[in-house]
């Protein structure tokens, strides 16, 4: 990935305000005045990120290590990724490869922890502190070690999010007879009721093999090159399985990863984001989700089944949802209000509320083609004051609707 790095002589304001850091996930090291990358960090937004170093009160919000940092760099140069979960894989190569100094001193007395994939006919995967592989003599050999992760939270939400694209084994006994629980979850392939073979399983190692490794692109032109060679053998199930991971994994929203970078404490607001799943107009389902004082409320999630038509028509299962939010007198009403879409959907929730006689500010985020935010309708002051949160909201809620359409879709059997 040396070929995206993008480098700028960048450690003053005036030199931050004349150059457009992208508004995404990536992450940046800083080079001293030898040249040497000294610093290695992720960001959920590389602008707004780098935006905190210029704080006028650094010394006083974060301590002298981050002042240090700043007087010590000389440039910059980043990498800008297309999820939070990327960059944080990124993230911990690079730190393998540069070792830079800055990131020893911060981590010195951290405990570290590991994604390990097991050498076994049918490998599993689990997370494991440092201390267990240096003291391990019995068991299985190591196949592959990704790592090392100091915080534990993170790297747990990351092995989540990929055994939701690539279900694994971790402890389940291979030829059991009968499933495991992880497999009646969709998160085990059936190695224990035999529903894989080891062909097949490996092949899925190989996938997040691939992923842990930073190697992103290279895994989707082998899942492409999978589908196309399914497809041409007529595998026709199994060429839709491949193209809903591919979908999957294009599609990550890593909510829970967003948090670590924010220097900021937001303000407290009530927003709701609602969304629709399906596929072609099947299992076509809704979500309601609450976003309060920047933080995800999980307790206050609500999830829908569009019962009034069938079909792939996202406006009229937009109208059906919002209908049956309002039906619901007893939740607290919103201030803000986030779908997705253009003017259309935009004008379908604000002419429902006209009609309940409501007054509450509805914000539309466009996306483009990639599924990546293009722009945003709504209320200017608004829009400006709670970007962050409003697009926490619109992300959760995507990710919220992909997880129940799934649910909602049952395990697939091939």
């Amino acid at each position: 990935m040396v070929e995206n790095i993008v480098k700028y002589k960048c450690m003053e304001l005036k030199d931050l305000k004349k150059i457009k850091l992208p508004d995404t996930p990536g992450v940046y090291f800083f080079r001293d005045a030898r040249r040497k990358v000294f610093y290695i960090n992720k960001a959920t937004s590389l602008r707004e990120q780098m935006r905190n170093y210029f704080n006028k009160n650094l010394a006083d919000t974060h301590g002298s290590l981050i002042t240090s940092l700043v007087e010590t760099a000389k440039s910059v140069e980043f990498i800008a990724t297309d999820s939070v979960l990327e960059a944080l894989i990124l993230e911990v190569n690079l730190i393998k490869k540069y070792n830079p100094s800055f990131n020893t001193k911060k981590t010195a007395n951290k405990k570290s922890n590991f994604v390990i994939i097991t050498d076994e006919k049918f490998p599993r995967v689990l997370i494991v502190r440092e201390s267990v592989i240096i003291k391990k003599k019995k068991g299985p050999k190591i196949l592959s070690k990704f790592g090392p992760f100091t915080c534990s939270a993170p790297i747990k939400e990351v092995v989540k999010i990929v055994r939701e694209i690539f279900p694994f084994r971790d402890n389940c006994a291979p030829h059991s007879g009968k499933p495991c629980f992880n497999c009646q979850a969709g998160l085990c392939p059936g190695v224990c009721s035999d529903e894989i073979t080891e062909k097949e399983y490996k092949k899925t190692i190989r996938h997040i093999q691939l992923f842990f490794g930073g190697e992103t692109s290279k895994l989707l032109k082998v899942l492409n090159k999978e589908m196309m060679a399914t497809a041409k053998k007529l595998e026709f199930k199994k060429a839709e399985r491949i193209k809903k991971t591919l979908f999957e994994l294009t599609h990550i929203q890593d909510i829970a990863l967003t948090k670590e970078d924010s220097f900021t404490t937001p303000a407290s607001l009530h927003i709701e984001a609602y969304d629709i799943a399906h596929i072609s107009g099947m299992f076509v389902v809704g979500v309601m989700v609450v976003v309060e004082k920047g933080e995800v409320q999980k307790s206050k999630q609500r999830k829908y089944k569009i019962k009034g038509f069938q079909g792939a028509d996202d406006t009229k299962a937009l109208h059906e949802l919002i209908i049956w939010r309002f039906a619901h007198s007893e939740w607290q009403l919103p201030q803000v209000i986030v779908v997705n879409g253009a003017t259309v959907q935009k004008n379908i929730v604000e002419q429902i509320l006209r009609e309940k006689g409501v007054k509450i500010s509805v914000i539309s985020i466009i996306k483009n083609k990639n599924h990546k935010l293009s722009s945003i309708l709504g209320d200017q002051l608004i829009k400006e004051k709670y970007e962050k949160q409003i697009l926490l909201a619109n992300n959760e809620a995507h990710r919220f609707a992909l997880s129940f359409h799934r649910k909602s879709r049952g395990k697939v059997k091939w």
